[in-house]
């Protein structure tokens, strides 16, 4: 099954002041703009000159992410813990990276790390669905439905992730609650094939339960 691909928001409390000198464009207007393979150069040419700049290792690792450059992004972030090691937009980065990378328990790790450093953080509600799709991929249902449930809890509208809170539900074998969490992501969209799927398999379980039960008391 396809794992939806979590896109990391630009968090709003970045440092005050210009990422760039003068003679540069501003990398973050760069990643703003979608332009990350320029605004990956323009941080690593500030880190040139200014290596402990830490709101210029936070682009380049977020350029990097979006790039698909997930090791580059891991080792920078490594770097830049050296220099400010509970930075909540660095651990975010490194547990991202670690995430696509597969490195599930050291994904876990820095995820965790984020929700004590900064349980209140802009990006709070992303981290624990990334928490629960770590849960899944181990198939440790229950923690999967608490995190993602924390998810949507902080957003109720985003539909695919209801979908995957469903699907957590339904492996654990909690099939009425997995249903409530199918249909509520076909309220929200519903075209959405993960959670049709989803909802006629687990109905099909239920009806199927039910018949056996009438049956059995025939």
């Amino acid at each position: 099954m396809k794992r939806p691909v979590l896109v990391m928001l630009i968090p709003i409390f970045l440092a005050a002041g210009s990422l760039s000198g003068q003679d540069r464009p501003d990398a973050l207007e760069l990643y703003k703009q979608g332009n990350y393979t320029r605004a990956a150069q323009v941080c690593m040419d500030e880190l040139k000159e200014m290596p402990r700049n830490m709101n210029s290792y936070v682009v380049l690792g977020w350029s990097l992410l979006k790039l698909g450059r997930n090791q580059e992004a891991l080792n920078h972030g490594k770097k830049a813990l050296e220099i400010s090691r509970y930075d909540n937009r660095i651990i975010q980065i490194v547990a991202e990276a670690n995430f696509n990378l597969g490195n599930n328990q050291e994904a876990l790790k820095y995820l965790e790390e984020y929700i004590t450093v900064s349980p209140t953080g802009d990006l709070i509600k992303e981290i624990y669905f990334l928490m629960g799709e770590v849960f899944i991929r181990m198939a440790q249902w229950s923690r999967a439905d608490i995190a993602i449930s924390t998810a949507v809890h902080h957003a109720p509208n985003v539909a695919s992730w209801w979908a995957r809170l469903g699907y957590a539900r339904e492996q654990a074998k909690d099939l009425r609650y997995s249903l409530d969490a199918y249909n509520k992501a076909l309220q929200l969209s519903p075209g959405l094939e993960e959670a049709v799927r989803g909802r006629q398999r687990v109905q099909a379980l239920l009806n199927r339960a039910a018949g056996g039960s009438s049956g059995g008391t025939g």
